[in-house]
């Protein structure tokens, strides 16, 4: 493992030891850096999933072992193999002559008595294949004919070739270097498949092809539109396994030509197109939770309003639009609805009425969803005469819905609908966008890319481990947090997050970080664990508010102590601090990163790692898909990035999407070096399909240089957008094509 990610051996066995011991990574990261050498979360889940994997080898060799020990074959070279295996693929190739398997071809042959006659002709020692072969034609057993007796030893041959381990690994190699996937479209399926048109006669290499077109062509093969298939240079193949098989060039290499000729097509073939078709499909499903994950990660960590009082503004047309106003807790004080995009008498009443509830409230800020109607409500609620200014921000309410049904959301207002939950939801990821969304299932916020196709397994665990990294890197106020932001605080978990709720609803606020300690069922471990991550604004102590972790109060104090100050004085004065010495405090388990986290955390106590909320705005004036026309350049919001580009909302319904090539005027590998999600960027519109609601934009500084008319967006004065003169771009390859329509924000 170590040589595997480039460590040193001690940091592995400390890491796995701390495991073992129930340490979160989280955990391991920032209080037990000493131990790993500040090994960060990535290289520490990295350790914990290989540990797994190698576990999973174990588990796998003891039964492969026991298997060929009850079968009376293992052998002491047998046995050093299975034990030398570094990998499940290493290990099944070594013990595949001899898994239990349904009666083969071979298996048959040698129920005949045919394997001495395959043991001969492999043999290659100047024999004659059909002399030998009369003397096993037995009709009793089925042999007819000479013929008979050939091809039953050449099915034995094929078999052992199939499974001969050099030969797996010679294939393997080849196939996962040269092979390539193909598609074909399933004829009469054209029209039923059209989004899948750039798949109806494609090919590329196994190899290099990136995750979303495999995941595409995949589909469109379960969905019956296209078969999929593996290539290979079939002549080439044949020739490096006659190579290895064959040294000679009597009438036992024709049966031998002929055997792997066989053995390759029926056998060898299937097997490497199965392992092959397995592995990209892991690989593009870690690369597509890879994406998803970081996308998840920016959208958790996104700037929060803080504690204000916010009004959350549930768009709608014909139903209204559903207004939550909360205090600066969160709590919903009133709920009500307004008509703005009806009449005239009914929008000036919406007005008159929001301007008096904005009054009573004391609204500071007005959180917007960007659904439907969310730009026409944007519009309305900026021109509302208010006593004092309130700033207007539009919200992504992806899955807003999906929390106004859920069990979460009927538990914290059982009395209201889902309506009233939906506009709540929104004001509340105004304020705190993490610990709004950590109450909704990852895969329904809508920033992955292929989530239904990949490994569901591999996708929640890698979205779990996210979710607690952002919950515990940003720390969670124990005093107002809810039970599922406190179940993702590292060492707590459904049951405990509930049990603090209980506590503190039943026993009020804590006052420190012992009092925590007076929960049901929090043991030690769970407090070492959870303690740092948990923060007790204006508690008895001032380092409950701090990331400082108990275990580390007396060397606060001593710093104190040796400086003749309290430990809040040692908080508020630099100058003070700047005296310490941190090597007076070292110990065996306590060094210098460490000791600098400490000094860190006392000049910022508690400090939110995420950015300051910057205010942002649409474009005037475009608010439809209509109002777009090529060559505008509008402000936008990027809102997801997939492995071929990122889509960007602009203001309209539809999010526009800058394809790979279009994100910058350099070469693109990863999209994720260029832009992530809820980065404010600006955009050029190149192409608008109307038809599928699809539109293409550019990030680059001079997109289709030399097209005439290209201008930016014109004032407010001139209504909206007017239309850009110029030719379109040319086209590239459809990255919307496996995709099928972009899904509602909701």
């Amino acid at each position: 493992m170590a040589t595997e990610l480039g460590l040193s051996p001690w940091q592995v066995e400390n890491t796995a030891k701390l495991l073992e011991e129930g340490s979160t990574v989280v955990f391991i990261a920032r209080y037990r850096k000493e131990a790993t050498g500040s090994l960060d979360e990535v290289v520490l889940a990295r350790i914990r999933d290989g540990l797994a994997r190698l576990a999973a080898l174990d588990e796998r060799r003891e039964v492969v072992l026991r298997s060929m020990e009850s079968q009376g074959v293992l052998t002491d070279e047998l046995k050093e193999r299975v034990l030398a295996a570094l990998t499940m693929t290493e290990l099944e190739d070594v013990y595949l002559p001899f898994r239990p398997k349904r009666r083969t071809k071979a298996a048959v042959a040698r129920e005949k008595g045919l394997l001495p006659l395959a043991e001969l002709i492999l043999a290659q020692k100047g024999e004659d294949p059909e002399a030998a072969a009369r003397a096993f034609v037995d009709p009793e057993k089925g042999v007819e004919t000479v013929e008979d007796a050939l091809s039953g030893a050449r099915d034995i041959l094929a078999e052992q070739i199939a499974e001969d381990g050099k030969a797996r690994e010679t294939m393997r190699r080849f196939f996962f270097e040269s092979a390539l996937l193909a598609t074909t479209v399933v004829p009469g399926k054209e029209e039923e498949g059209a989004k899948y048109r750039d798949y109806f006669q494609w090919e590329e290499s196994a190899k290099t092809a990136p995750s979303h077109r495999v995941l595409a062509m995949r589909r469109a093969e379960e969905e019956g539109v296209a078969d999929l298939e593996v290539r290979v240079d079939r002549a080439r193949a044949l020739e490096m396994l006659e190579a290895m098989f064959i040294n000679t060039s009597g009438p036992e290499a024709d049966q031998l030509r002929l055997t792997v000729a066989d053995g390759f097509r029926r056998l060898l073939f299937r097997h490497m197109e199965t392992e092959l078709r397995v592995a990209t499909k892991e690989r593009a499903d870690r690369e597509a939770v890879e994406v998803f994950a970081e996308n998840l990660r920016h959208l958790l960590l996104a700037p929060p309003l803080g504690q204000k009082r916010v009004l959350g503004v549930d768009p709608g047309l014909r139903t209204g639009c559903k207004l939550a106003f909360l205090d600066a807790q969160g709590n919903l004080l009133h709920h009500d609805v307004i008509y703005p995009h009806g009449s005239q008498a009914q929008a000036a009443e919406a007005a008159k009425k929001l301007a008096g509830l904005c009054i009573r409230y004391d609204v500071q800020a007005m959180a917007v969803g960007n659904g439907t109607a969310g730009r026409e409500t944007e519009a309305f609620v900026r021109a509302v005469p208010l006593e004092k200014p309130v700033s207007v921000i539009m919200v992504d309410e992806s899955g807003a819905s999906i929390y106004s049904a859920s069990d979460v959301a009927r538990k914290e207002f059982p009395d209201q609908d889902a309506t009233v939950r939906g506009a709540v939801s929104i004001g509340r990821r105004l304020m705190d966008p993490l610990a709004e969304l950590v109450k909704i299932d990852p895969k329904s916020i809508g920033v992955g890319q292929y989530q239904h196709d990949v490994d569901q397994g591999l996708l929640r665990a890698s979205l779990d481990d996210v979710v607690a990294s952002s919950v515990n890197a940003v720390g969670v106020e124990v005093n107002t947090a809810s039970a599922e932001l406190l179940r993702y605080v590292s060492g707590l978990g459904p049951a405990l997050a509930e049990n603090i709720v209980e506590h503190r609803r039943q026993n009020g606020p804590f006052a420190s970080r012992k009092g925590i300690l007076d929960v049901p069922r929090m043991g030690p471990k769970a407090f070492l664990l959870s303690a740092g991550f948990l923060r007790i604004a204006a508690g008895e102590n001032p380092l409950d508010a701090s990331a400082v972790h108990p275990e580390s109060y007396p060397i606060v104090e001593a710093m104190a102590r040796d400086l003749g100050c309290s430990v809040g004085d040692l908080m508020e004065n630099e100058g003070l601090r700047k005296k310490i010495d941190i090597r007076k405090y070292m110990t065996d388990t306590v060094g210098e990163p460490t000791l600098r986290d400490i000094l860190a955390e006392l000049a910022r106590p508690g400090r939110d790692p995420r950015e300051k909320l910057e205010p942002f705005s649409f474009a005037e004036g475009i608010s439809d898909i209509k109002d777009l026309e090529p060559g505008m350049k509008l402000p936008g919001i990027v809102t997801n990035v997939t492995a071929f580009g990122a889509f960007v909302d602009v203001g309209v319904h539809n999010d526009g999407l800058v394809h790979v090539s279009q994100l910058a005027d350099r070469f693109v590998k990863n999209p994720a070096d260029v832009v992530k999600v809820q980065q404010k960027v600006d955009v050029t519109v190149l192409d608008v399909d109307l038809v599928r609601g699809r539109i293409a934009l550019s990030m680059k500084k001079n997109p289709g240089e030399g097209r005439p008319g290209d201008r930016p967006a014109p004032a407010k004065a001139e209504g909206k957008q007017a239309k850009a003169a110029g030719k379109k771009t040319e086209p590239f390859h459809n990255p919307f094509a496996a995709l099928g329509s972009k899904p509602s924000k909701r």
